[in-house]
């Protein structure tokens, strides 16, 4: 089985909180969830976040987020 993972860091230092910004009026996460849509089924997609609202934003849509990545393994060098 093929597992597709959507890493969604929080804490971006460009933009902070930017997986959750609305572009377009829609969190910036939702079009890359839609684009895996397009290639995968829903039980065959993750989200993987070290942020609880990122969590909850993906969790919206209907996506399975299992866990929390500990802060260790989202930082820019992990």
């Amino acid at each position: 089985m093929i597992l597709a993972v959507i890493p969604a860091r929080g804490g971006s230092k460009g933009l902070p909180g930017k997986n959750i910004k609305k572009l377009h009026g829609e969190p910036l996460i939702n079009y890359t969830i839609k684009a895996a849509r397009k290639v995968f089924p829903d039980d065959q997609i993750i989200v993987s976040t070290d942020d609880e609202e990122i969590k909850k934003t993906a969790e919206t849509t209907g996506l399975k987020v299992p866990f929390l990545r500990p802060g260790e393994l989202a930082t820019d060098n992990a």
